[in-house]
């Protein structure tokens, strides 16, 4: 009997010309494989996200009692919250771009034992970085004073921008107030910041957000 158009006796076995399983079983096996690592890494993600984010947690409080030191807890405050997001939208030094490119992350009141203010901890943002965002939590007294500054984010040049983490550059802030002044041949005055060696785009980002942080726990006690 003769075969009818289109098909042939085997077709189905994969010996004739029609649709044959075998041609599509490698498409079937990756989709497979691929089903299976997706699933296998969104419970990877979800095992992991709760120790990560612990971490993240416990090295940003670190931070915190690193450059406050005289605080024992840090907690959020809405007033400093709302300062920061004024100066960010209003007329001011912020908004205005003085500090260039300036945005607040976040800011504690630190507390000691007794539960009195032992100074500020301000988180904050340039994005003016050679090497993209510069992220520094700078701790202040209540006097106004930097009592420390370590970097959250540097992704800066190795050997140039990055030496901003090297002590002699980020000591010349500490004990200081007011506003920082960036100079590139040698500091002279009290608050003249000496700038680093092939990094002037880095240096600025840092003073900058130094001064911004400072600006801001000044406005807010006024």
């Amino acid at each position: 009997m003769p075969t009818a158009f289109g098909y042939e006796k085997n077709a189905l076995d994969g010996e004739g010309s029609g649709i044959s399983l075998k041609t599509y079983k490698p498409a079937i096996s990756l989709l497979v494989i691929t089903l299976v690592a997706g699933l296998a890494l969104g419970a990877a993600y979800e095992m992991t996200k709760g120790p990560i984010q612990k971490a993240e947690e416990a090295a940003a409080v670190a931070a915190y009692v690193a450059v406050c030191p005289d605080a024992e807890d840090f907690q959020e405050s809405d007033d400093l919250e709302a300062k920061a997001e004024e100066l960010t939208t209003s007329d001011s030094d912020i908004s205005n771009g003085t500090y260039g490119n300036i945005v607040f992350e976040s800011v504690y009141q630190g507390l000691d034992a007794s539960g009195n203010t032992a100074g500020y901890v301000v988180n904050v943002t340039s994005k003016d970085g050679f090497g993209g965002d510069i992220t520094i939590t700078v701790g202040i007294s209540e006097d106004k004073k930097v009592t420390g500054m370590e970097f959250l984010t540097i992704n800066e040049t190795a050997g140039l921008g990055m030496n901003a983490q090297n002590p002699d550059f980020m000591n010349q802030f500490i004990g200081k107030e007011g506003t920082f002044n960036l100079v590139k041949d040698g500091a002279s005055g009290e608050n003249d910041i000496q700038a680093l060696s092939g990094a002037t785009i880095t240096s600025t980002a840092v003073t900058n957000a130094m001064n911004a942080a400072l600006y801001l726990i000044d406005s807010a006690a006024e």
